[in-house]
C-alpha cells in the first residue's frame, strides 16, 4: 500500500476515490516512564521513554488506518496526516487519517 502526504502520487493515476479513512490509538503515561522523564527534566536531554511511546503510537495508528483502507478496497492513501489530542490528564489520542484511493 502506498501512503502519501501529498494529494497525488507521481507516476500514478487515481482511478477511484473511496473516501476518508482513519486509525487511532489512545495512550497513557505510566509511573515508570514519568519518574524517568522527571529525572531527565532535571539533567536535560531527550525524554527517550516518551519518544518511543509516541513513535509506537504513530505506527499503530498508521497500521490501523491502512487496515481500514484495505478493507474498503483501496491500494493507496493520499493526503495522509497525523493529529493528536489530549483525551484526559495523562493520556492522548494519536490519529492518522487520509483519503483512500484506488490507483491504476
Amino acid at each position: 500500500m502506498i501512503i502519501s502526504t501529498t494529494d497525488t502520487i507521481e507516476g500514478h493515476k487515481i482511478l477511484k476515490v473511496i473516501g476518508l479513512v482513519s486509525g487511532s490509538t489512545v495512550r497513557a503515561r505510566n509511573i515508570g516512564r514519568d519518574l524517568s522523564a522527571l529525572l531527565r527534566n532535571i539533567v536535560g536531554g531527550e525524554v527517550s521513554e516518551y519518544t518511543s511511546l509516541l513513535a509506537n503510537s504513530r505506527e499503530q495508528a498508521l497500521e490501523r488506518m491502512k487496515v481500514v483502507a484495505l478493507d474498503q478496497g483501496a491500494n493507496a492513501v493520499v493526503g495522509m496526516r497525523f493529529m493528536t489530542s489530549m483525551v484526559s490528564q495523562g493520556s492522548a489520542e494519536i490519529l492518522a487519517y487520509g483519503t483512500a484511493v484506488v490507483l491504476e
